[in-house]
C-alpha cells in the first residue's frame, strides 16, 4: 500500500493502534520542546510524578518568553529552569539564545524524528520532515518520563503546490492564503501534506512559517518532505549528517485534497482580531499604522529579516512609526551583524530588541491603545499584544516594511524598486555556551531544585465524583482562546506556574468577576460549570487555561465544539469536556442554571451519549473520549493516573 509521508511517519513510531481516521493511537517521542511559560509547570509535574531523569532520547529547554526582568520574578524563574534541566537531564537555552522553535531547528531538527512541544507552535519542526506535534505541558512531562502520545488518528489533507512565487509574495501569504479559503476551523483533526513542484521554490525556513501557522487552522500539525532544501539547511547550520530523504510514496493519496498555484497569490494581510480575517492588502491599503513589527516563531528565519533590511536601506521609516525588530535567534543576529543588515535596520530607525518572542507573547513592545499594528507574528488574538484595546494585523515581512516607510498599509508591489532577492548564507558561527547540554546521570541526581515563594508545587487534585450538580458560572461565545481564559502579558505570565495566583486573573478578558464568584461557589469539587460555544479553548497550548478554572473548582465544559489541545487539556486535569448533541441547546442555557450528571463513570462508559438534567428537562451531549480518557478523567487527571502507575507497575520505557 502507497502511503503518504504523514502516513510513513505515523507507522514508524506507532506503539499502539492503527491508521484509522478517528481512531485513537499512541506514538513513540523521539524529542521533546519546553518553553519557559509552561517549561515551569512541566518540571512540576515531572517532580510530581516521581521521575528521576527524563527517558526521551532528547529533551529541551528554552526560555524565550519571560525575558523582561521588571523584578525579581522571571529572573528567578529562569535559575529554577535551569536547577530543573540539571535535575531531569535536559538541555537548557538561556536567555536571549533567541525562540524556542528555530533555535530548535537549527540545533536538533531531524528529519523522520517525532517531537511534542509544549507550545502550539511546535508543528514548525515539520518543515524538516519531522512529525511535531504541541500539546499542553502535562503531556510533554509524560512523553519525558517515557510515555507515548496519544492522539486521534487524523485525517491527511494532501496540499499540492504548483507555480512559483511572484515578486513582493512570499511564505506568509501562502499561509494566509490557507486561511483565507479555511478559516481558523479549517484543519481541525487534519495533518497538513505539503507536495507538488512547487516546493522546489520554498526553502526550509519559508516551510517554516507555513509549518508554524498551520496550528491557526487548528490542525494537529503540518508535514513537508525532507528534500534537497532540507539538506541544504541543515548544510548551513552545519548538521548535513543528520539528512535523509523523506517523502510520500508514489502513488500515495489524500484523505482531503487541496491545490494552490502559487503564481497566483497576492501580499495578503489577516485583520483584526482573528487570523482567519483575511484579505488582500489592497483592500486595506491606506489605513494609517503605528506600528510595524518584524520577528517572531512565525517569520524568524535570516530571509525575513535581510528583506526587511533591503527594502528599508538608506530610507527612515515614518516618524509616528515604531519600527520594532524583534531577532528570533541569536545565530540570526549574528548573520545580520556579519552581512551588514541590521546596520541597515538600525539606520532606518528599526528599534532592535533581544532575541526571544517578547512583544509576540505581550512581553512588550505592545502598541498604542486603537491604532493599527502590523506584525510578522502568527496571532493576532484580542489583547495579545499587551494592550487591551489592540488593533493587529498579520502580514508577510514585505508588508510590514513597505508600511512602516510609507506610515499606512502599503501593498509592497506598489513600492518604486526592485524586489530585493537574498540567498540565505551559510550561519556564522555561535556562541554556543548559550545552548547547555545535560549533566552526567550520577552528578545530575544530586543537583537541586531552586524553589522560590512563587514557583510552588502543583495543587492536590481529588477524583472526579460519582455524579455531577453543579451550577453554570460562566456562559461565552464562540472563538474563546486560551488569551482569553488565561491572559498573557508582563503582568501575569512571570506567575503562571503559580496556579493559585494565575487563578486570579482566569476569564479576566471576558469576566473578571469569574474568580472571585468560583472562589464564593466553594474551593476544589464543590463547583461549577462552564457553557462554551463554537472551538472553545483556540490557540495556545496553555495548560493552565485548564488547571487554574479546575483549581477554582470547574467540574465541566459543555460546548459546541473544542479546540483540540485544550479539550485534551481540559481532560489531563479532570475537567469533563462535553459537546451538544443539539447545538440550539446551548442557546436556552443561562448562567445560574443547574447541570446535574447521575452515575458519571457509567455514563461515560457505557458509550459516547451523556445525559445531563437542566430545570426539569434532559439535554443529550456527547464525549469523545477513549477507555483510557475516561480513566483519566476517573482519576481526577493524568497525574494521578500516572502516578497510581507508576507506584503499582515496575520501572518501565516505552520501546
Amino acid at each position: 500500500m502507497a502511503l503518504n509521508l504523514a502516513q510513513k511517519l505515523i507507522a514508524s513510531h506507532l506503539a499502539d493502534g492503527d491508521l484509522t481516521p478517528g481512531s485513537e493511537i499512541a506514538l513513540r517521542i523521539d524529542q521533546t520542546l519546553l518553553q519557559d511559560v509552561l517549561g515551569s509547570l512541566v518540571m512540576l509535574e515531572l517532580e510530581a510524578m516521581g521521575v528521576e531523569r527524563v527517558k526521551v532520547g532528547l529533551a529541551a529547554q528554552y526560555v524565550d518568553h519571560n525575558l523582561v526582568q521588571n523584578d525579581h520574578l522571571n529572573a528567578d524563574e529562569h535559575m529554577f529552569l535551569r536547577s530543573a534541566c540539571r535535575r531531569f537531564g535536559v538541555w537548557y537555552s538561556r536567555p536571549g539564545n533567541g525562540i524556542s522553535h528555530p533555535v530548535h531547528m537549527q540545533a536538533f531538527g531531524k528529519p523522520g524524528q517525532t517531537l511534542v512541544g509544549s507550545d502550539s507552535h511546535s508543528p514548525a519542526a515539520g518543515s524538516l520532515g519531522m512529525l511535531a506535534f504541541g500539546a499542553g505541558g502535562v503531556e510533554v512531562a509524560l512523553a519525558m518520563a517515557g510515555e507515548p502520545l496519544y492522539l486521534r488518528m487524523p485525517r491527511v489533507w494532501g496540499v499540492k503546490l504548483t507555480g512559483q512565487l511572484p515578486d513582493w509574495v512570499s511564505a506568509k501569504d501562502v499561509i494566509l492564503e490557507m486561511l483565507r479559503r479555511h478559516g481558523v476551523e479549517g484543519g481541525f483533526g487534519r495533518i497538513v501534506e505539503y507536495y507538488g513542484p512547487g516546493l522546489d521554490t520554498l526553502s526550509a525556513m519559508d516551510r517554516h512559517v507555513i509549518a508554524n501557522m498551520g496550528a491557526e487552522m487548528g490542525a494537529t500539525t503540518s508535514v513537508f518532505p525532507s528534500d534537497e532544501a532540507t539538506r541544504q539547511y541543515l548544510a548551513s547550520v552545519g548538521r548535513e549528517a543528520d539528512w535523509v530523504a523523506l517523502g510520500p510514496d508514489a502513488g500515495a493519496t489524500y484523505d482531503d485534497h487541496e491545490e494552490i498555484d502559487l503564481s497566483t497569490l497576492v501580499p495578503l494581510i489577516a485583520r483584526p482580531s482573528s487570523p482567519g480575517n483575511v484579505v488582500p492588502v489592497s483592500e486595506a491599503a491606506g489605513e494609517e499604522i503605528y506600528q510595524s513589527y518584524i520577528g517572531s516563531s512565525a517569520n524568524p528565519g535570516f530571509r525575513d529579516f535581510a528583506v526587511t533590511a533591503e527594502i528599508v536601506k538608506g530610507s527612515q521609516v515614518h516618524d509616528r512609526v515604531s519600527f520594532d525588530v524583534n531577532p528570533s535567534t541569536r545565530q540570526v543576529l549574528e548573520t545580520l551583524i556579519a552581512k551588514g543588515h541590521l546596520s541597515d535596520l538600525i539606520h532606518a530607525g528599526a528599534r532592535v530588541h533581544q532575541a526571544g518572542c517578547n512583544g509576540c507573547i505581550g512581553m512588550g513592545q505592545a502598541p498604542a491603545s486603537g491604532r493599527n499594528s502590523l506584525r510578522t507574528v502568527p496571532r493576532n488574538f484580542p489583547g495579545r499584544s499587551g494592550t487591551r484595546e489592540d488593533s493587529v494585523f498579520l502580514c508577510s515581512p514585505e508588508t510590514a516594511a513597505a508600511s512602516a516607510l510609507s506610515g499606512v498599509i502599503t501593498d509592497p508591489r506598489t513600492l518604486a524598486m526592485p524586489y530585493p532577492r537574498v540567498a540565505a548564507p551559510e550561519m556564522v558561527k555561535t556562541n554556543t555556551t548559550m545552548l547547555v547540554p545535560p549533566l552526567p546521570e550520577a552528578e545530575a541526581r544530586a543537583a537541586r531544585l531552586e524553589k522560590t515563594d512563587n514557583i510552588t508545587t502543583l495543587p492536590e487534585l481529588g477524583r472526579l465524583g460519582q455524579s455531577i450538580r453543579v451550577p453554570v458560572l460562566l456562559k461565552t461565545g464562540d472563538d474563546i482562546s486560551t488569551d482569553d481564559i488565561m491572559p498573557a502579558g508582563a503582568r501575569v505570565m512571570p506567575y503562571w506556574s503559580n496556579i493559585p495566583k494565575t487563578s486570579d486573573f482566569t476569564f479576566e478578558p471576558i469576566d473578571p468577576t469569574y474568580p472571585q464568584r468560583a472562589k464564593q461557589a466553594g474551593p476544589g469539587r464543590a463547583g461549577h460549570a462552564i457553557l462554551g460555544g463554537l472551538n472553545y479553548g483556540q490557540g495556545s497550548s496553555r495548560e493552565n487555561a485548564a488547571l487554574a478554572p479546575r483549581y477554582l473548582g470547574l467540574e465541566t465544559v459543555l460546548a459546541k465544539s473544542f479546540a483540540r489541545i485544550h479539550w485534551q487539556n481540559l481532560v489531563n486535569f479532570g475537567v469533563l469536556p462535553l459537546t451538544f448533541a443539539d447545538p440550539a441547546d446551548y442557546d436556552g442555557l443561562e448562567i445560574g442554571d443547574m447541570v446535574e450528571i447521575e452515575d458519571v463513570a457509567g455514563a461515560l462508559k457505557g458509550g459516547k451519549a451523556v445525559t445531563a438534567r437542566v430545570r426539569g428537562r434532559e439535554i443529550a451531549l456527547r464525549h469523545d473520549l477513549s477507555a483510557r480518557q475516561i480513566e483519566v478523567l476517573l482519576a481526577g487527571g493524568v497525574i494521578n493516573w500516572l502516578r497510581a502507575r507508576l507506584q503499582s507497575e515496575p520501572a518501565r520505557t516505552v520501546a
